[in-house]
């Protein structure tokens, strides 16, 4: 997968998220919505990463924090928040590719 493709996904990951109970009444009389296997296989790497990785997908794409809060919130420069974040994706870039 290329990084693009990757953030891509996340972005409907923490849409997924943000609308989590739209998600999960939906597929009451719906169905799942394939956005939901897309969540649960990054959810399934992010639980092998670092605990710094698995941290900051949890604050950025499951609590839907922007790199600026997070960095106000951690104590960190946004510019080294987005450092951590680009390594995550190389992260989830290199554990999607096994």
């Amino acid at each position: 997968m290329t990084l693009a493709e990757i953030r891509e996904d996340l972005k409907d990951v923490r849409y997924y998220y943000n609308r989590k109970k739209m998600f999960d009444e939906a597929s009451q009389s719906v169905g799942k919505s394939s956005v939901i296997d897309k969540v649960l296989k990054y959810n399934d790497v992010i639980r092998t990463a670092p605990p710094m990785y698995y941290d900051l997908y949890v604050c950025l794409y499951i609590k839907n924090h922007t790199q600026e809060s997070l960095s106000n919130e951690l104590g960190y420069t946004p510019e080294y928040v987005q450092m951590l974040n680009k390594k995550l994706l190389l992260f989830l870039q290199k554990s999607l590719s096994n």
